[in-house]
């Protein structure tokens, strides 16, 4: 539920950004509303895929990166929609903050995957 909410803001402010803040930001302030929906629309997609990953082993530890995705995004995202569109700066300490979660959030994905056994036949691949 949250990658598909995820997913739809991220869709809507690209579209905001576009077409109502094109004209009202300078081109600096705009590339910095653009990177937040970047990361947004790339963090929806990893928490659906986390979301699936939690169905098919739902033992593994692997749905914390979900949370940690989901968590990245509002602070991440957040603060540079809030960053690019006040003009505040003080908004800016918070996104690495963002960034570090979608950081742990890959790291936890893959070491909960690696944990997982192997069929006895292989990967399937």
């Amino acid at each position: 539920m949250a990658g598909s909410s995820s997913g739809f803001l991220g869709v809507a402010a690209g579209a905001f950004g576009a077409h109502a803040l094109r004209t009202r930001l300078a081109p600096e302030s705009l590339a910095v509303f653009e990177t937040g929906v970047r990361y947004e629309l790339i963090h929806a997609l990893a928490m659906l895929a986390v979301a699936c990953a939690a169905l098919a082993w739902p033992a593994s530890r692997v749905s914390r990166s979900g949370l940690l995705f989901l968590l990245g995004t509002v602070l991440f995202s957040g603060s540079l929609y809030v960053l690019a569109i006040s003009g505040i700066r003080l908004f800016g300490i918070v996104t690495p903050i963002g960034g570090l979660l979608f950081l742990a959030g890959w790291l936890n994905a893959a070491w909960s995957l690696a944990r997982i056994p192997l069929p006895p036949h292989g990967p399937g691949i």
